[in-house]
C-alpha cells in the first residue's frame, strides 16, 4: 500500500510539472484554426510597402487604409481601427482573395505591429443583380461615349451611299450606249460603284479601330455573293439567264413567240420571268431559266408564214382538175402570197377519197392564220362543188369492188387541163368566178389580232411589277 501511494504521488507531480511547462512555453495559448476559412491563394501578391510618414500615427494609419478599401470597392461597410500600432479590420467580402489581401496591406502599412482580420467571407447571394446593374452601367457609359463616333460613321455611310448611285447613274449613261443592253449597262454600272460604298465602309471601320474587321469585309465579298448564290440559287439562275437573254436579245417585245408550250405577245422580260400575253387574253409568267433552256419559236421575227389544209375528193373525179381549181382560189385570195409558192400536193390515197394537201404563204403581220385558213377552206369547198367534183365522207361510203349494173347514158367526160395550165398568171390575178365572199360575217375580217392584243395589254395593269428589260436604250 506504501508502494502504491508514492506511485499515485509521483503520477500526480509529473501531470502537474507537464502542465505547468506546457502554460509556460505558450503550447496552451495557440489559438484554433477559424472554421469556414477558406484557402488563399499562394499566387496572390500583396501589395508593397505603404508609406505614410517616417513616424506614422494610428489615426494616420486608420485613414489612409480606410480610403484605400474603399477604393478597391471590394469590401461591404469596411472599417478600419488602430491601437497601439494594431490594426483591426472589419467588415466583409466575398472573397477569401480579397479578405487575405486586405491582411496583407495592413501588416505591409509603415508602423503596423500586428493585424488581427476580422473580415467576413460572404458568398454573393444567387439573386444579387449588382454585377448586372454594373454591366448595364458600364454599357450606357460606353454607349455615350460611342455617339460622336456613330454620327461620324452614320454621315459617312450617308456621303458613300450617295456618291454609289451617282457614279452608277453616270456609267449607266456611258454604257448604255456601247453595251446595248439596259440590264447589261445597268449591272455594270452597279458593280463598278459598288467600290465607293465599301470604300466608304472600310474608312469608317478604319476609324472605329476594327482593322482586322474592316479587311474581313473586303475580303470577305466574294465569298458572300457564293453563299448568297447557293441559297438563292433559283433567283440566281433567272437572274443570269435573264443576262444571257438580253444579249443574245432572240426575241423583243411585241413578238409572237411559242416556248415551253405557250404562244403569246411578249409583254415584257424582268430580271425574274418573261411575260406572255396569249390570244385568250391571259397573262403568262415563264421563269426566265426555263426561257433560256426551252426551244423557242419566234413567229413574227420572219413576217411570211406556212400554212396548210387537207380536202379529200372521190376516186372518180380528175386530181388534176381539183388541184387547178384548188390553185385558182389560192391565187384569186389577197391574203395568199405569190411568192414563195403555194402548192396542192396529193397526200394519200385514203379509204374512200383521193387526200389533198394545200399550201400557202402569207403576212402573219396583216393577218390571222385561224382566219385565212377558215376563208380558204370555205371558198375551196365552194368551188369544188360548183365544178362537180364529189368529197365523199369516209365514215358513210360503201365500195362495191364489181360495181352496180345501172344503165346510164354514155356522156362524153370534158377534157382535163394539161399541166401547162395549172401555172400560175404572172399578172393581175383574176376576180372570183363565183359570188362566194372572201371573209363571212362569222369570220370577221382577215386581219391579224395582234394589234387587238397589244391594245388589251395596254389597258389592264400587268401581273408583275417591274423595269423592262427588253426596252432599247
Amino acid at each position: 500500500m506504501v508502494f502504491q501511494g508514492k506511485t499515485l504521488r509521483i503520477l500526480v507531480a509529473c501531470f502537474l510539472t507537464w502542465t505547468v511547462l506546457g502554460w509556460s512555453t505558450g503550447i496552451w495559448a495557440q489559438e484554433p484554426p477559424v472554421e469556414g476559412t477558406p484557402e488563399v491563394d499562394e499566387e496572390a501578391e500583396a501589395p508593397g510597402q505603404v508609406d505614410v510618414q517616417p513616424i506614422a500615427q494610428d489615426e494616420q494609419i486608420d485613414e489612409r487604409l480606410t480610403r484605400i478599401l474603399q477604393a478597391t470597392e471590394w469590401f461591404v461597410a469596411p472599417e478600419v481601427e488602430v491601437r497601439d500600432g494594431v490594426v483591426f479590420l472589419d467588415g466583409s467580402t466575398f472573397s477569401a482573395d480579397h479578405r487575405q489581401w486586405a491582411g496583407d496591406l495592413a501588416r505591409n502599412t509603415q508602423d503596423v505591429v500586428a493585424v488581427v482580420n476580422r473580415l467576413e467571407v460572404n458568398p454573393r447571394w444567387e439573386w444579387d443583380f449588382s454585377p448586372a446593374l454594373a454591366e448595364m452601367r458600364a454599357l450606357w457609359l460606353g454607349a455615350i461615349q460611342a455617339i460622336p463616333l456613330f454620327l461620324f460613321g452614320v454621315v459617312v455611310l450617308a456621303l458613300s451611299w450617295w456618291l454609289m448611285r451617282l457614279a452608277a447613274q453616270l456609267l449607266h449613261y456611258l454604257l448604255r450606249d456601247k453595251l446595248g443592253s439596259p440590264l447589261l449597262s445597268t449591272i455594270a454600272a452597279r458593280v463598278l460603284a459598288v467600290p465607293v460604298f465599301l470604300l466608304g465602309l472600310y474608312f469608317v471601320l478604319q476609324v472605329a479601330g476594327l482593322t482586322r474587321l474592316a479587311l474581313t469585309v473586303l475580303g470577305g465579298t466574294g465569298i458572300v455573293g457564293i453563299v448568297i448564290g447557293f441559297a438563292f440559287r433559283d433567283i440566281a439562275e433567272n437572274f443570269l439567264a435573264s443576262v444571257l437573254l438580253s444579249v443574245r436579245k432572240p426575241f423583243r417585245s411585241k413578238d409572237l413567240i411559242e416556248v415551253a408550250g405557250y404562244t403569246g405577245i411578249v409583254q415584257q422580260m424582268n430580271t425574274r420571268s418573261t411575260i406572255l400575253m396569249t390570244f385568250d387574253g391571259n397573262h403568262i409568267q415563264i421563269p426566265n431559266s426555263t426561257v433560256f433552256k426551252n426551244t423557242i419559236v419566234n413567229y413574227t421575227a420572219n413576217p411570211n408564214r406556212r400554212s396548210e389544209f387537207g380536202v379529200g375528193i372521190g376516186y372518180d373525179a380528175s386530181i388534176v382538175q381539183a388541184q387547178a381549181l384548188i390553185a385558182q382560189v389560192l391565187d384569186e385570195h389577197p391574203a395568199v402570197l405569190e411568192t414563195p409558192e403555194s402548192l396542192v400536193l396529193v397526200d394519200e390515197l385514203g379509204a374512200a377519197t383521193v387526200n389533198l394537201r394545200v399550201y400557202f404563204w402569207y403576212d402573219a403581220t396583216l393577218y390571222a392564220p385561224i382566219k385565212i385558213k377558215s376563208s380558204l377552206i370555205r371558198l375551196t369547198k365552194r368551188a369544188l362543188e360548183e365544178a362537180g367534183i364529189s368529197m365523199p365522207d369516209e365514215a358513210r361510203e360503201v365500195v362495191f369492188p364489181r360495181g352496180v349494173p345501172l344503165i346510164q347514158p354514155v356522156q362524153e367526160r370534158p377534157p382535163q387541163p394539161q399541166f401547162e395550165e395549172l401555172k400560175r398568171p404572172n399578172g393581175p390575178r383574176p376576180a372570183a368566178a363565183s359570188s362566194e365572199p372572201l371573209s363571212s360575217t362569222a369570220e370577221g375580217n382577215l386581219f391579224s389580232e395582234e394589234q387587238e392584243i397589244h391594245q388589251q395589254a395596254a389597258r389592264f395593269r400587268p401581273p408583275e411589277e417591274g423595269a423592262d428589260l427588253l426596252v432599247e436604250p
